[in-house]
């Protein structure tokens, strides 16, 4: 079995739900605290193993090399008022991982993107961390997932109970039990966006999949699924009726940073545990809720 070392972020799309910031401002740069939403989706990756890490783009998106860069500008002012710690802050983002760029020229779906990554990934099982999908979890959800792998030998692919109205939104699975396991299930069918009566069940995938490198085939022979795009899904529901992908019910709470509200909540729980904000946001809370 190989060792997972590789994953793909996703990140081309033109966040038109966070309009009008994402006109000027990649949605995928837009700050929790102090730090970029891209940024958590390259540590979870980091900490969990992942060495290589190859993020989709399109155009108007350079902010984000420029991010995992390093900055001679920056550096050298920062010396030069001795702020040592600041420079090796930087230093640590830059090498958490080997990151690379890739544009995808036409935005044809998350299919279309993953397809893009098969010469960076070769013949490699793989990791893909959705763009817009934020997870803080005490063990990296992508550690989760590899760990399951490990044991199975199968693609999985991350899950959580949604509401009907989010099923419509998101994908609904069929899955069933797996003997001594406890968050772990089969999937042996799926549906994107559902219409109400088509869902399987309650989980859905939320922002992580571990896939083998067989699904490229798969996707190159994909039709335009739903919104007219080559739908992800629609590559891994031929996996699953196929031989079946794992469902890992994974442990961590998810922010969907393409929407408003989900940018606010990972800005309010970060900022509560920001060694430099969490004192003042407590009390600010704690006296805001007394007017509400």
């Amino acid at each position: 079995m190989k060792k997972i070392t590789k994953a793909i972020i996703p990140a081309a799309g033109l966040g038109t739900r966070m309009l009008p910031i994402s006109h000027a401002v990649p949605k995928e740069m837009l700050p929790i605290v102090d730090l970029p939403a891209v940024y958590y989706l390259v540590e979870e990756a980091a900490k969990s193993g992942i060495t290589d890490i190859l993020i989709i783009t399109n155009r108007d998106k350079d902010a984000m090399e420029s991010f995992f860069d390093l900055s001679i500008e920056y550096e050298k002012a920062l010396s030069a008022k001795g702020k040592i710690k600041e420079v090796e802050r930087l230093h640590e983002i830059a090498n958490m991982a080997n990151v690379y760029f890739l544009r995808q020229k036409e935005t044809k779906g998350l299919g279309h993107a993953v397809g893009r990554a098969r010469s960076f990934v070769g013949d490699e099982p793989f990791v893909v961390l959705y763009g817009d999908d934020v997870i803080f979890s005490e063990t990296p959800v992508c550690r989760q997932m590899m760990d399951v792998y490990e044991k199975y030998g199968k693609s999985v692919v991350g899950v959580k109970p949604v509401t009907p109205e989010q099923l419509t939104k998101y994908s609904s699975l069929k899955v069933e039990n797996v003997d001594g396991e406890k968050n772990v299930t089969f999937c042996t069918d799926m549906i994107e966006k559902p219409k109400p009566g088509e869902e399987f069940s309650n989980l859905s995938i939320l922002g992580r999949v571990l896939l083998t490198p067989d699904v490229f085939d798969i996707i190159d022979a994909l039709e335009p699924g739903a919104g007219g795009e080559y739908q992800l899904t629609d590559a891994m529901k031929k996996m699953a009726r196929n031989g079946g992908v794992y469902a890992l019910e994974f442990e961590g709470d998810r922010y969907d940073l393409g929407s408003k509200f989900g940018l606010l909540k990972a800005n309010v729980i970060k900022g509560l545990t920001h060694p430099e904000t969490k004192d003042e946001l407590r009390e600010f809370i704690k006296e805001l809720a007394k007017t509400l």
